[in-house]
């Protein structure tokens, strides 16, 4: 298993860490309090500066920058956990007898192949409250097959 794994590199660590530190301290009330308070602070500083261009470009300039950087750093953190998130599924769908494996890296379907899925699942979904049991069954094709199983059951005569 450790032979699947990547190597990485040095500077790859050191960005991810890197990364991933400045990603969860943004979402601090902290960050958050530092944020309020410089936009005070530069708001209080406006008649100090007569409201010039170039005090308006302060902000404009350092928020612009900050923002720009930021939407790459939180992506970067979001693509991680989603793929986390893929991979921790894919391993109980895999684990999981009774689950179909047709949905192991289902995150790498075509928008098509999502949807032929969901028209699936919703089916599956009708059938089970037809049943008054959402439990019953854990696939389409075990569904449709109790389900005419039933429809010709109920129309034989006992």
């Amino acid at each position: 298993m450790h032979d699947l794994l990547p190597a990485g590199s040095s500077h790859g660590n050191f960005f991810a860490r890197f990364a991933g530190r400045v990603t969860a301290w943004s979402g601090t009330t902290l960050a958050f309090c530092l944020a309020l308070g410089t936009v005070v602070v530069w708001a209080l500083t406006g008649p100090i500066f007569q409201y010039s261009e170039t005090w308006q470009l302060v902000i404009n300039t350092s928020t612009t920058i900050i923002t720009f950087l930021m939407v790459f750093l939180i992506q970067r953190a979001q693509n991680k956990d989603s793929l986390v998130l893929h991979l921790k599924l894919n391993e109980l769908i895999a684990a999981h007898k009774g689950a179909s494996n047709r949905l192991i890296n289902a995150q790498d379907f075509s928008e098509e192949e999502i949807h032929l899925l969901h028209r699936y699942f919703t089916k599956l979904a009708e059938m089970a409250r037809q049943e008054h049991n959402l439990g019953r069954t854990h696939s389409v094709e075990e569904a449709e097959e109790n389900h005419e199983t039933k429809l010709q059951a109920g129309h034989q005569p006992r």
